[in-house]
């Protein structure tokens, strides 16, 4: 008789949380989605953007090592605008979970 009152109190939640109902679970679905969209973009798009630009600050003080100075100061200029785009989609993923 234990077995099946312990059986139905761990069973009971997992049926409440099985009936609740679909608009429910499709609206949670649709907001994890824009999370995952709108973080996972972001991320993609600024390690993209941040390996082309270092990339290219390499290339670009390897061809001329005299204005190593001034392309610095333009590097981080670009890696903090590019990394914005990230944040940009990060809250714009949390606005799209949270609302």
């Amino acid at each position: 008789m234990f077995h099946i009152l312990s059986i139905a109190v761990v069973v009971h939640p997992l049926i409440a949380a099985a009936t609740q109902s679909y608009s429910d679970v499709g609206e949670n679905a649709g907001k994890a989605i824009a999370l995952g969209v709108g973080a996972g973009g972001g991320a993609a798009g600024a390690g993209a953007g941040i390996g082309m630009l270092f990339g290219k600050v390499i290339e670009s003080v390897t061809r001329q090592p005299e204005m190593r100075d001034e392309i610095t100061s333009i590097q981080w200029l670009g890696f903090a605008l590019t990394e914005a785009t990230f944040f940009y989609g990060l809250v714009g993923g949390f606005i799209a979970f949270f609302l």
